[in-house]
């Protein structure tokens, strides 16, 4: 490729911030990827977003969309608003033959999933690349599980515990926000946490889920909003349980309620010849265990593993930020190859599948099994 590719990120809050730190420093630790230019960061509020721009490195900054991926000095269009706003934005980019990054989940129902998939893969005829933002598959450690179990060294992979808590809801009177109202989030813990979980799982095992059975809970059903109180329309908490197609099954829960669990990511792999570990408080670290008995501690800061070379000498330790950086290097890198690249829009298609199945088990009641002894009595 020659020259470099102008990045317009839409959205400047939280995940705003951190796609617009991988941007500024890709080129630094990346070399091998297409040169960028931060050209425009796009938010509703003029102040605010002309300030956050100031701040995160942008070259100006703009409070309409539509007019900016119209723009011949933007070839990327990375889009981190809400998820309601996701399918209008990337459609009309894709449209425009703009590559598009999409923060997880892809979209809020199957139906806007399915037709993001169906333009993406079109796009992609035509050199427009896509792909959606599940930011933990590219922890260094979970790169290296993902390429453990591909070696074969758990063996047959057998059972899946994935766990996802956090506490920001644990108190009652937290305030409403958008994230609370199914119009605007989709769905609660369940689209926001469960989809990294679920997309984890079939990162991880290279495999696809077969069947589920889920739960949902909502412990906190009214909260106090701008304009009084509101009622929460999404879940606080859902719990599932996957049959992979190879066979394997894989619990899930994730929480925005449990308390002192600030994002405490767990996963273990039981497999028929080895098991490993990881926790995202500890995301430096992964623990494999052999047949034979006792977990080694592998800490993933070598140049040989995935990442990492580009970074620090060995034994630096890298960050939750710097998986964000990793995910515009390979998304970089798909465009300059004119290569499809995962997690594709066709992934966020089978994980909103998943999340939609979860929810509608949940809500049926005649695929729940209901045990007809009193609480407690002994069988």
């Amino acid at each position: 490729m020659t020259g470099s590719l102008g990045v317009a990120v839409i959205g400047y809050a939280f995940m705003g911030k951190a796609h617009s730190h991988a941007w500024r420093n890709v080129g630094a630790f990346f070399p091998e990827a297409p040169r960028i230019r931060q050209q425009v960061l796009v938010g509703r509020d003029p102040g605010q977003v002309k300030t956050a721009a100031r701040d995160y490195g942008w070259a100006e900054s703009a409070t309409d969309w539509s007019t900016v991926i119209e723009r011949d000095d933007v070839d990327i269009v990375d889009i981190c608003v809400p998820g309601h706003l996701h399918a209008e934005i990337a459609l009309a980019a894709l449209a425009a033959g703009k590559h598009v990054l999409v923060e997880k989940p892809l979209a809020n129902t199957v139906a806007d999933a399915e037709t993001l998939a169906a333009a993406a893969a079109a796009a992609l005829g035509r050199g427009v690349v896509s792909m959606v933002g599940f930011n933990y598959r590219r922890v260094p450690a979970l790169a290296l599980a993902s390429r453990f179990v591909a070696e074969g060294r758990l063996g047959e992979v057998r059972e899946v515990r994935a766990a996802y808590l956090q506490d920001w809801l644990a108190d009652a009177g937290a305030p409403m926000t958008w994230r609370l109202r199914q119009d605007t989030a989709g769905s609660g813990a369940l689209g926001d946490l469960g989809s990294h979980v679920v997309d984890l799982v079939r990162f991880l095992l290279d495999d696809e889920v077969a069947t589920v059975s889920g739960d949902l809970h909502t412990f906190t059903t009214e909260r106090d909003g701008p304009d009084g109180v509101e009622q929460v329309t999404v879940d606080d908490a859902a719990w599932a349980w996957l049959g992979m197609a190879s066979g394997a099954r894989a619990s899930v829960e994730v929480s925005r309620v449990a308390t002192g669990r600030k994002n405490g990511l767990h996963l273990e792999i039981y497999g028929s010849d080895g098991a490993l570990t990881f926790d995202l408080e500890r995301l430096n670290e992964l623990n494999v265990i052999g047949r034979e008995g006792g977990f080694e501690r592998v800490l993933v800061t070598e140049p040989t593993h995935p990442y990492v070379g580009a970074w620090w000498p060995p034994g630096h330790t890298l960050g939750w930020d710097h998986t964000f950086t990793h995910q515009a290097r390979e998304f970089l890198c798909a465009i300059a190859a004119g290569e499809n690249v995962r997690p594709s829009f066709a992934d966020g298609l089978s994980v909103q599948r998943t999340l939609a199945a979860i929810e509608a088990s949940a809500h049926d009641s005649s695929r729940r099994l209901h045990l007809d002894h009193p609480l407690g009595a002994a069988s």
